[in-house]
Formats: C-alpha cells, structure tokens, sequence
C-alpha cells in the first residue's frame, strides 16, 4: 500500500528523479488531472488507504511541463522507476493492481 505525497512543483519532482538516479531507490509518480472522474477516484482511494511507501502524485493543472519527461499522454498514468528499469502503466486496473488498491466495479 502505498501513502500520496501530492508535489506542487517541478522542482520538486526534478529533486526526487535526480535523488533516485543516485540512491537507486524505487519512486512511484502519478501523474492524474483532477479534472478526470477516473484519477479523482483514484486519489480518493489512495488518500483513505494507509501505507508506508510513498506514491508522488503531479496534476497536471499545476505541473503541465512535468508530463512531457516522461510521454504522458494518457491518465491516469503511474511511472516507477526502479534500479534498473522504468514502468510506465496507463491501463486502470493494473494501475489500482500495482498500488494496492481494489480495482473499480464496472457497472
């Protein structure tokens, strides 16, 4: 499970992208728009979960810029970089699936 950490601005998420290529620590970034019902309801799920490592959320009203590094096209979209390798998922369910999370009901 993991904790959202919402990042204001692009130095911010710059600082934890050069912190990981150093440490080689795994980092996961969100990257949503509040203005889309599917990453609203993302976030909402992972504000009410309770976990120990840390997810990064960028929106993309505030960070526009932040979406071109790494080819966001689609959200929501979470990226993990990890020691050797990056992820990038922007299908929903393995979204919720590699956060922890209980998927959506379709109705």
């Amino acid at each position: 499970m993991y904790t959202p950490i919402f990042l204001k601005t692009e130095n911010q998420l710059n600082k934890l992208v050069r912190q990981q290529k150093r440490t080689r620590e795994p980092l996961s970034i969100l990257f949503v728009s509040l203005w889309d019902k599917f990453s609203n309801d993302l976030v909402g799920k992972l504000k009410k979960s309770t976990g120990k490592k840390p997810v990064y959320i960028v929106n993309s009203f505030t960070m526009p810029h932040a979406f071109v590094i790494f080819h966001t096209t689609k959200l929501p979209h979470l990226v993990t970089l990890g020691r050797r390798e990056l992820r990038s998922e922007d299908y929903l369910s393995q979204i919720y699936r590699s956060l922890g999370l209980e998927s959506p009901r379709r109705s």
